[in-house]
């Protein structure tokens, strides 16, 4: 296998693996001794932490997620900054970058230490896209900010954000390898929202600050 291949691959592994640090699993063993999974939406994600262990841990979640996502693109960023790979060519950049970012979506939703599974990669794709582009992820976080202003409902508001990306990565000029993956990333993070988009059509979806009683997958 080409070497650049091998590297190709290696930032994937790499990214992935940060990605799926289970960071809310972790804050439910150690804070309270439970499994975040067998409590209210059953995601390990920072929405549920907030519901179930409270502000304080949801938040600390909600950073260390958004962490993973942007760690992992400032890796496959700083390989071409500091010529780390001197075979790459510098046009696998505009590839790799996206390349990482799905890694670390990835990871996070589908968790090697969760037998696959985790969350829905919200916080993780919100650091993802800082890291990508600051402008197109500050534009997200206030399409996500709007909308949480208006429904009070933390899924409606992640949809709204995931429908947005594809958006802002055309009217910031994003390069052709971002635009896909803001589409392909967009129509995941919606899927994983799949339960809830059915409370909502039920009109069962809590809002922000209300609980979920027990898991519903």
């Amino acid at each position: 296998m080409p070497l650049n291949m091998i590297i190709a691959i290696g930032i994937f592994t790499l990214a992935y693996f940060l990605g799926s640090l289970p960071t809310g699993y972790l804050a439910g063993k150690l804070l309270q001794g439970i499994d975040i999974r067998e409590h209210g939406s059953g995601s390990t994600g920072a929405t549920n932490v907030l519901r179930t262990l409270g502000k304080v841990p949801g938040s600390i979640v909600l950073l260390i997620d958004a962490l993973k996502g942007a760690v992992a693109v400032a890796i496959a960023n700083a390989i071409f900054t500091f010529n780390l790979a001197p075979t790459l060519p510098v046009e696998w950049q505009a590839y790799l970058v996206p390349l990482a970012a799905t890694g670390a979506i990835l990871g996070h939703s589908k968790s090697i230490w969760l037998n696959f599974g985790g969350g829905k990669s919200v916080a993780t794709g919100v650091g993802v896209l800082l890291a990508m582009s600051w402008q197109v992820g500050l534009a997200t976080i206030v399409i996500f900010g709007i909308s949480i202003a208006i429904s009070r409902i933390v899924s409606i508001s992640s949809i709204a954000g995931a429908v947005s990306v594809t958006i802002w990565m055309l009217v910031f000029d994003r390069p052709l390898p971002s635009v896909i993956f803001a589409i392909v990333g967009g129509i995941y993070v919606i899927w994983r929202h799949n339960t809830n988009i059915q409370r909502i059509i039920a009109g069962t979806e809590p809002k922000l600050g209300q609980k979920i009683e027990s898991p519903s997958t």
